[in-house]
């Protein structure tokens, strides 16, 4: 982004500070945050351009402009994204933009296609915001999640794909021989064919306090919040490589980082696992699970955890906590159109064709998906290819149909 020396004022109880730190995260956009809470200079500046107000958010850019309570709208078009489509139709409409989404649309571009990709958040999906991938071929080195995206973004503007980012698609469906996209602003684009590549989002634990502190101690994104807590101590739930992989970024901040895990191991690989074990920052809790988050001023203080073993709970009193227990998908704008299995999970054909013609899904939201960086890019690519098939039939019997009505005007 071109923006830099963002400063937002908030607090931590304020919800549309959390949502502003949200957008941000998702767009990869660096910030520094200034609680006014604890930051009597921070809270006098605020008062001072708004003369003697105290509303916030309140987010001061380099330039020194500024924004009072923004909306998502307001951010996306300070940070210059595109928010508004130049067609009303294309061939390809993508929705979601994670490598899954991104790889198919490079993929279609390159076969002459106009492809429009509306991302919901931030471009690049999930491996945006991951601190390190280690395991996609060709980075012996591994290569950060930021880089990774920017590469993707990057290769998809190159083959003029056109890309929407903060626009969130509320339905799908088909109207005049076609099917369209209708996005939260009032957008409806069209085309000949949609992919649903929304991918999923991290589960929450449902239990008691959950919702109370999510933004002010309970998080799940270690990228976007980790750094807010240097030089203090965190918990991360859950013992898969995301949750690993997380742990072992947020030891660059807190000096001590406790994982639970409910199971007597960790699921995650052998490589994360040993990195996990190796570290003398990291120390691990099994058969472990969290029973309730509590807290006082809309600020976590104590977590309450249960043995599952013995059933004796204890108190812990980390700083944060970082939720990484599994993924649920997001296909809940598609159900009408899509059906899905009984984890909400769009079940496809092996042409990765839904239950409505000219509909397709890929990538972590498809039912049978391996969740994995890898085999997401490579659904991109096999689901851009049976939208190859189906767009040049598509286009045979347009042509058929053409010859058809001009016979028969002759």
């Amino acid at each position: 982004m071109s923006q830099n020396d963002i400063k937002l004022y908030g607090t931590n109880w304020c919800s549309d500070c959390k949502r502003s730190k949200k957008f941000l995260g998702e767009q990869r956009v660096h910030y520094d945050y200034i609680n006014i809470e604890e930051d009597a200079d921070g809270q006098a500046y605020v008062q001072k351009v708004q003369n003697g107000g105290l509303s916030i958010p309140t987010i001061v850019f380099g330039d020194g402009s500024m924004l009072i309570e923004p909306s998502n709208a307001q951010l996306a078009t300070k940070l210059g994204l595109e928010t508004k489509a130049k067609c009303e139709f294309y061939d390809l409409i993508v929705v979601g933009g994670g490598p899954t989404a991104l790889t198919a649309a490079i993929y279609a571009a390159r076969d002459g296609f106009d492809v429009l990709v509306i991302e919901r958040s931030g471009l690049g999906g999930q491996a945006g915001i991951t601190e390190r991938l280690d395991n996609y071929p060709g980075f012996p080195e591994g290569v950060t999640g930021a880089e990774f995206a920017d590469r993707i973004i990057e290769q998809a503007k190159r083959f003029g794909v056109e890309l929407l980012s903060a626009q969130n698609v509320t339905r799908v469906g088909n109207d005049e021989d076609a099917h369209f996209v209708e996005t939260d602003s009032g957008h409806i684009y069209r085309g000949n064919a949609v992919l649903i590549a929304t991918g999923s989002t991290y589960k929450r634990l449902g239990v008691p306090g959950e919702e109370d502190f999510i933004g002010a101690g309970v998080h799940f994104c270690a990228t976007c919040d980790g750094p807010f807590y240097k030089g203090r101590e965190v918990a991360v739930i859950g013992g898969g490589n995301s949750a690993v992989e997380e742990a072992a970024f947020l030891t660059r901040f807190s000096p001590r980082v406790t994982i639970l895990v409910r199971g007597s191991e960790l699921s995650a690989s052998k490589v994360a696992t040993d990195k996990a074990k190796e570290s003398p920052a990291i120390e691990v809790s099994y058969d472990t699970e969290v029973a309730e988050f509590k807290g006082k001023n809309n600020r976590l203080e104590t977590v309450v955890v249960k043995n599952r073993k013995t059933g004796e709970t204890v108190e812990m009193h980390p700083a944060g906590v970082f939720v990484f227990v599994g993924l649920s998908p997001n296909s809940e704008p598609f159900k009408d159109i899509a059906k899905v299995d009984a984890q909400g999970f769009i079940m496809t054909g092996i042409d990765f064709q839904t239950s409505t013609e000219g509909i397709f899904a890929a990538g972590d939201v498809r039912a049978g998906s391996t969740k994995q960086l890898v085999s997401a890019a490579g659904e991109g690519a096999a689901a851009a290819l049976a939208i190859r098939e189906h767009l040049r039939g598509h286009d045979a019997r347009s042509m058929e149909n053409a010859l058809v009505g001009s016979t028969t005007k002759g």
